[in-house]
């Protein structure tokens, strides 16, 4: 075999196409839509290289079209979930046992397929299966995904690179880093494409094995993923998607000896049940497992009477509306000062008035669809209970109708109480609250933001006055694991903002950095004695 030390391609981030009229992207991107839609996929799972069906489906609808079926899907049982586990241990040495720059082809040879032939087509899936309007689905299944899989192979090189860097006359210290023991248990969300494939890819570039579980609401851009994995030379068994009620999943999962570790993205509440079911359980595994999670936000932006009222109105309408609010990033609680909030407030109601809402295929429409029924449900009973309670004032929107879709109009609160329901509770939609405050009390909303949540993702400040942001940065150095100045809350990069949170929002172990691949190796240090002692007898022991 063949032996170097290898330098990978060094990453950048991936351009992000416009789709403005006229451009080629644009219209190959329509064409992908249009083929997408013109029939019915019959999705299968992949256990161990082989694409499994069953007699039980459930079906894919674009959430802005609910009566098209873009596909069915073949739902497992336990008796999957084991065989997939089963797969993935089968296939775990030569995995693991692959040099590492093999593993690295692999991934960047994805990276590349996803930038050229597969980029319409996988945006386009995004755009039907998970309602996301031209832009969002760049920026997230293209570009985001094509950064983690290129960044990831620059940052396990570094974590290879780490060595002890003292190795004492007549000795060689050296560190290596190992697999995780077992499988890893991979349980993605519904709203980035590019999380969806991470969260597998990052642990399997780490030389582990892996069972993958996605929402069921994004089945459709994941078998398009496993399509691309596969073809990139993933081998057989690595990673196996499977699709299967959680709990029944869990249950096999979590009892299992060989379960190494959970990369997951999802609600605090399911987080929470999985880590306590896994400290029930902790006697039965081989290892301690590895729980990475990152479950959600209520996340804010501060507006400070120094602040630039354009961008501010900005910051708050891209940060809360931009994909219907279903970013765990997304701005949801917004503190603005009463010196700036007419101006402000109409800036917002200007720009909130020329959106347009429908489905994705029409690219003048910035506003889509909520994921499903349930989610729509959830949004309208907020709203509706809104209307009723005093105290608050519905400036925008504050209207829904799922005849057709999911869609529920970007709706702006004005609230009387900094701890109003909705400036507290986590939505997922595109309801955003404003709570005005007194110029002078800029100090006690410092502490109000850091005290109104369990979350602590992202957040925001808008301010020119240096010390301000500098009062603002350190109180609020606990309420958000990624913070923004003069921006708005979302929209980390790889390669720029490693993102996650800590409190409630999860173990902050840093998407699209070299933290999170730190999670799926084990270390092994290794001493080799050239000069091996010869006698226990130390000095000290010699009679004077």
């Amino acid at each position: 075999m063949l032996k170097g030390f290898f330098n990978v391609p060094t990453p950048v981030n991936e351009p992000i196409l416009n789709y403005g009229p006229g451009s080629k992207e644009r219209a190959l991107l329509k064409e992908a839509l249009a083929e997408a839609r013109s029939h019915q996929q019959d999705i299968p799972m992949y256990i161990g290289g082989k694409q499994v069906h069953t007699q039980k489906k459930g079906k894919v609808v674009p959430p802005h079209d609910h009566q098209h079926i873009l596909a069915q899907f073949s739902i497992g049982d336990k008796t999957h979930i084991t065989q997939a586990i089963d797969a993935a241990l089968a296939a775990k040495e030569d995995w693991e046992n692959l040099a590492w720059e093999h593993r690295a082809a692999i991934f960047l040879k994805a990276a590349d397929l996803i930038a050229g032939k597969y980029r319409y087509k996988l945006n386009a899936a995004t755009m039907l299966g998970q309602s996301k309007n031209a832009y969002q689905a760049e920026i997230d299944a293209a570009c985001e995904l094509i950064d983690f899989l290129r960044f990831n192979v620059s940052y396990m090189v570094d974590i290879y690179k780490q060595q002890p860097p003292v190795s004492p006359r007549g000795s060689w210290n050296r560190v290596e880093q190992r697999p995780l023991e077992g499988f890893v248990f991979a349980l993605t969300p519904f709203n980035f494409t590019a999380i969806a494939a991470n969260l597998p890819a990052s642990a399997a570039m780490m030389g582990n094995v892996v069972v993958w579980k996605p929402a069921d609401t994004q089945v459709y851009a994941a078998n398009l993923l496993m399509e691309i994995f596969r073809e990139a030379g993933v081998p057989d068994g690595v990673i196996n998607l499977v699709y299967a009620d959680g709990p029944e999943t869990g249950e096999v999962i979590f009892n299992h000896p060989d379960f190494a570790g959970i990369h997951f993205t999802g609600s605090t509440k399911v987080f929470q049940e999985i880590w306590k079911t896994i400290g029930t359980n902790i006697h039965k595994y081989k290892s301690y497992p590895r729980i990475v999670g990152e479950t959600g936000g209520k996340d804010f932006i501060l507006v400070h009477p120094s602040a630039q009222t354009k961008a501010a109105s900005t910051a708050i309408v891209r940060g809360a509306f931009e994909y219907q609010g279903q970013k765990c990033s997304a701005a949801s609680r917004v503190y603005i000062a009463e010196s700036l909030w007419p101006e402000i407030k109409e800036q917002m109601l200007t720009d909130l008035a020329s959106f347009k809402m429908g489905g994705t295929e029409d690219f003048g429409n910035f506003i889509n669809a909520v994921i499903d029924e349930r989610s729509f449900d959830k949004l309208a009973k907020y709203i509706d209970q809104a209307k009723k309670d005093k105290g608050v004032e519905v400036i925008a929107g504050g209207n829904y109708d799922k005849s057709k879709g999911y869609f529920i109009e970007p709706t702006v609160l004005v609230v009387d109480d900094p701890k109003y329901t909705t400036m507290c509770e986590e939505l997922f939609g595109p309801v955003l609250t404003v709570y005005v405050y007194a110029d002078k009390n800029f100090d006690q909303i410092l502490e109000v933001i850091d005290t109104t949540s369990p979350y602590a993702l992202t957040g925001a400040l808008i301010a020119q006055d240096r010390y301000a942001i500098e009062k603002a940065s350190h109180a609020l150095r606990n309420s958000a694991g990624n913070f923004y100045i003069n921006d708005k809350c979302t929209g980390a990069v790889v390669g720029q903002q490693p993102f996650g949170g800590a409190r409630g929002s999860g173990t902050n172990d840093k998407a699209g950095s070299m933290i999170n691949l730190l999670r799926w190796v084990s270390p092994r240090t290794i001493k080799e004695v050239f000069e091996s002692p010869t006698d226990y007898r130390y000095p000290f022991l010699a009679e004077d």
